[in-house]
């Protein structure tokens, strides 16, 4: 059931990743959750807006679709921006910035479209527009404006910086794994926080750090600010209830399996005790630095092995590699038995390489520029 309240709500994610994000997205109960390009539309108010950012590891943003008109022309776009109900979400002490693409469009000019809206939330509002060299997400609002098909929806960021920082990870190793795409990872090999899970590659920590955060039932967007504080829409004392609710059931209890990660470099352990440290799952990870031929699975039941090795496109030569990837697998073949892998690369020769039997691999999906696939096997023999 809808109300009058309720309006359009965009969750981006990265391409690829959709029905993933769709699928938590229904876990989490919210209403109409449906896979688009780009990312997944779900119906609410303000108040699923709210709980999208804190509560959705896979989402990239979330956009509120406030208003959505036809404008065959600047004049039109320019008279039918002004019966938007500005001043119900953009405050006037709040200074925003309006981003506006146009594609197969009568109105084609990108710049021309963003200054018509700009310039009917400014008198609408009283707000100040923001420079145009601003990118301070902490103190400023975005609208973005898309047209296509002569059709205009106007939208609302509000995330404000995206939602992979989640506030914990202060230090980062080279091309490290976003948090969001290390979740949707995690789901799509079907982790739901009850295995252990080991990362022989951990770099800062990503996997392992979500893995914990997921068992210990932790919101990921607890530590940071949002956009949607600084709209005229903001309840604060409801998003203060909302973000004191559990958010599963495994909230305030005990967690009895651990989480752990591995790496030849030193640096990149420090790096995942730090990163773990200020996520605050510090007593649920265990972080030990070698290499992958001194690896051994953990004391207790069989999990998920999850990895994302160095690819050639991105730090080195994908020839020199195969060794790499030969001795993951002759590691997890001999040491591994009944866990379960997911393993993430841009080149399928190299998963090939490491010997495992992989099912069809999900993807391709877009990391760092990259498009990456996630290849699975096991439980293993």
């Amino acid at each position: 059931m809808t109300t009058e309240s309720d309006f359009e709500i965009f969750l981006v994610t990265a391409p690829g990743l959709e029905s993933v994000l769709c699928a938590e997205a229904k876990a989490r109960g919210f209403r109409a959750a449906t896979a688009v390009n780009g990312g997944v539309t779900v119906t609410g108010g303000w108040p699923e807006v709210w709980r999208a950012n804190l509560e959705l590891r896979g989402a990239a943003r979330v956009l509120a679709r406030i208003a959505e008109f036809r404008a065959l022309h600047l004049a039109q776009l320019d008279k039918r921006a002004r019966k938007v109900a500005w001043g119900a979400v953009l405050r006037a002490d709040v200074p925003f910035r309006v981003e506006a693409t146009c594609r197969k469009s009568r109105v084609y000019h990108d710049r021309a479209a963003a200054q018509r809206i700009r310039n009917a939330i400014r008198d609408a509002t009283g707000a100040q527009v923001a420079a145009d060299d601003s990118r301070d997400e902490s103190e400023t609002v975005v609208v973005k404006a898309r047209i296509e098909d002569d059709l205009c929806t106007i939208s609302i960021d509000t995330s404000g910086a995206p939602l992979h920082q989640r506030g914990h990870k202060a230090e980062v190793a080279k091309a490290p794994m976003r948090e969001n795409l290390a979740a949707l990872f995690l789901r799509q090999c079907g982790y739901d926080g009850g295995e252990p899970v080991v990362d022989p590659m951990c770099g800062s920590g990503t996997f392992v750090i979500e893995a914990a955060e997921i068992a210990a039932g932790l919101k990921p967007g607890r530590s940071r600010r949002f956009a949607f504080e600084r709209l005229a829409s903001f309840d604060a004392a409801a998003w203060r209830a909302l973000r004191g609710k559990s958010s599963g059931a495994v909230d305030g209890k005990p967690v009895a399996i651990r989480f752990h990660g591995s790496d030849r470099d030193a640096g990149a352990i420090r790096m995942s005790e730090a990163n773990a440290a200020r996520a605050g799952v510090d007593a649920l990870t265990l972080f030990k630095q070698h290499a992958i031929s001194d690896l051994v699975a953990p004391e207790g039941p069989p999990g998920l092995v999850i990895v994302n090795p160095p690819y050639g496109a991105r730090i080195g030569d994908a020839r020199q590699l195969s060794a790499l990837y030969r001795a993951l697998g002759e590691t997890l073949r001999a040491r591994f038995k009944r866990w379960r892998v997911g393993l993430v690369t841009n080149d399928a020769a190299l998963a090939a390489a490491t010997g495992l039997d992989f099912a069809p691999p999900f993807g391709p999906v877009s990391h760092g520029g990259i498009r990456v696939m996630l290849f699975q096997a096991g439980p293993l023999d």
